[in-house]
This record gives structure tokens, C-alpha cells and sequence, in this order.
């Protein structure tokens, strides 16, 4: 984070969208402060992007309160879209242009000043490493240049705060990377980063995450806090031959929430981590399944994020039930 992580960048307070009877975004609030990496994390369809939207200017509140840099996300719209960079899902690149022809098309909407033209054009070909294909079509382009360039363009006028809604959605792994490191670059310059994904190992890389989920915020905090505070289970890892016939096995065991295929393993919630280890290392063996080893483990952000799920699942399920 920057030295002045004093400053608050992003304000939102019981923030609301709705469409017609659907509410997409409920009464969400939290802060984000300048030079901070936040992340928006949830399934497709939880509110991230109607949040974003409504953040940058382009879809009104149906009610609650926030600024962006300090503008009014009710009343100066035109101000925030100024003072901010936006990338959306789409990479809103034009396709038939060249890649310099992109970089110059960005510079006149963001009316870059005429002497600083080619001094950020020339960043943006060197950061997205384009320098060699600044006369290709833009089409023919890879998804991860295709990204660095959307990304280039995006902040071309250099914003103190940038939006990225999904970058990474539909790049390979390496790009992503990649780009994670081109995005803490630019946090270490003081720019506020605020960043949706559905990929929840993206969380790992954010210096705090929100959690949505069916338009409500369900969780905020850093993700090391996170995983310690409000995972209310114990997750097991268990290292075996034949996982995926294993997990079935499991599955019926007293005592076991839930079985997932995770890397080579499984990954087991369990009330009592301690008590169930040597449980289920015993049942393994018995059932002719070679153990290299249970244990418990600091739980994923997948497996802190399934849990709130299904703890906010169960509590709308009572609650209902109270009502009905």
C-alpha cells in the first residue's frame, strides 16, 4: 500500500440497485483506502459488476450513498468517469484498428494533452509489451496482449483509481500472472486497485477482499483474517491413492460436512479437525486405501467461500421457515 493509506478513495454506504422486483445489489457498504488492492470476489451472477458499474458512473444507484475520489455517485458521474480507469469483461478494444491506432483512439477520448502523447503511448506499448506488434491488427492479437493493451488504454490518463471488472476471465494462467504483477506494479505507485473476479486464488493476491454473493456483502477483511475468523469449520487434507473413489467413501462418514477434489487431493470439512484426523485415516486404511497422510490445514479461499455460502444459505432457509 501507499504512504498515504490514510486516504480513503472508495466510500459506499448501503449501496442499492435494483431492477424492477430483482435487488442486484443490497445494502452493501464498505471503504476502500488509496494505494489498496481490494478485491470483489463472488460466483457469476452475485452483484460484482452491477456494483462496478454503478461505482463508475454508468448505472445509477437505486439507493444508499458513496463518492469515488471524492465525486458523488449519485450527483457527479461525469467527474468520477475522469478520475478513473475502467476495464470491463470485454476489453472494449476495437478490433479492426492496430494496436497504436487503439492507443490513439484512447488518447483523444481522454484528451490527453497534445505534448504527452506519444511519451504515454510509448509507456503503454512497453508495459503491455506490444512495441513490436504496434502495427498489427488488434484481432490478431493473443488474449493476454489483448489484456495488457485494454489495460494500457485504461489507463492511459493516468487515474488515481482503476476498475477492472473480470480482467483475467478467459485468459490462460500465465497471463493472468502476468497481469497481477503489472496490477501490483501500479498499486506500488500509489494507484488504487479495485479489481472483481470469480477466480478465488486471485483473492490470495489482494491486500483485503469483499465477499458477495446474492447482491449482499457476507464477509471483508484481508484474506489471511478471513480464512482465520470466519471459517466456522475445520478442512482436512487428505492425501490418498484413488481420490475421487475416496470421496465418495468419505462422504458417508458421522462427523464429515463435505468432500472436494482439490489438486491431488480432497479437501474434508469437519467440525473437530483434530478429533476426525486419525478417524478418517483409520477408515481409509480399512477400506484399502493407501493414506500418504491427513492432516489439518489453513482453509482455501474456495473453501472459506463455500462455507459462507452455505452458513448464508441456511440462515435464509431458517429464517423462511420462521416466517413461513
Amino acid at each position: 500500500m501507499s504512504s498515504n493509506d490514510n486516504e480513503i478513495a472508495v466510500v459506499v454506504k448501503d449501496l442499492e440497485r435494483r431492477f424492477g422486483d430483482f435487488i442486484a445489489v443490497s445494502k452493501v457498504s464498505f471503504e476502500v483506502t488509496t494505494g489498496e488492492i481490494f478485491g470483489f470476489l463472488g460466483p457469476n451472477g452475485a452483484g460484482k459488476s452491477t456494483t462496478i458499474r454503478m461505482l463508475c458512473g454508468i448505472l445509477t444507484p437505486s439507493g444508499g450513498a458513496g463518492t469515488v475520489a471524492g465525486y458523488d455517485v449519485l450527483t457527479e458521474a461525469e467527474q468520477i468517469k475522469s478520475h478513473i480507469g475502467y476495464m470491463s469483461q470485454k476489453f472494449s478494444l476495437y478490433e479492426d484498428l492496430t494496436v497504436e491506432e487503439n492507443i490513439n483512439f484512447y488518447s483523444g477520448i481522454y484528451r490527453i494533452a497534445p505534448e504527452k502523447k506519444d511519451a504515454r503511448k510509448e509507456w503503454v506499448l512497453e508495459m503491455a509489451g506490444l512495441k513490436e506488434h504496434r502495427h498489427s491488427r488488434t484481432a490478431i492479437l493473443s488474449g493476454g496482449w489483448k489484456q495488457r493493451l485494454a489495460l494500457g488504454c485504461a489507463i492511459l490518463h493516468e487515474p488515481p483509481i482503476i476498475f477492472l471488472d473480470e480482467p483475467t476471465s478467459g485468459v490462460d494462467p500465465i497471463s493472468r500472472r502476468q497481469f497481477w504483477d503489472l496490477i501490483y506494479e501500479l498499486s506500488g505507485k500509489g494507484v488504487t486497485v479495485f479489481v472483481t473476479t470469480h477466480y478465488m486464488d486471485e483473492a490470495e493476491y489482494c491486500d483485503r477482499i469483499g465477499l458477495i454473493y446474492r447482491g449482499e456483502l457476507i464477509a471483508i477483511g484481508t484474506p489471511e483474517a478471513l480464512k482465520i475468523e470466519q471459517m466456522q469449520e475445520d478442512i482436512l487434507e487428505v492425501m490418498c491413492a484413488r481420490p475421487q473413489d475416496a470421496m465418495g467413501e468419505l462422504e458417508q462418514v458421522d462427523g464429515v460436512g463435505s468432500v472436494a477434489l482439490f489438486g491431488r487431493g480432497l479437501h474434508v470439512v469437519v467440525e473437530d479437525g483434530e478429533a476426525m484426523a486419525p478417524k478418517l485415516r483409520e477408515f481409509l486404511s480399512e477400506q484399502g486405501y493407501q493414506v500418504e497422510r491427513v492432516e489439518k490445514i489453513v482453509p482455501s479461499m474456495e473453501d472459506l467461500f463455500v462455507s459462507l455460502i452455505e452458513a448464508h444459505d441456511r440462515a435464509d432457509q431458517t429464517q423462511q421457515e420462521v416466517q413461513g
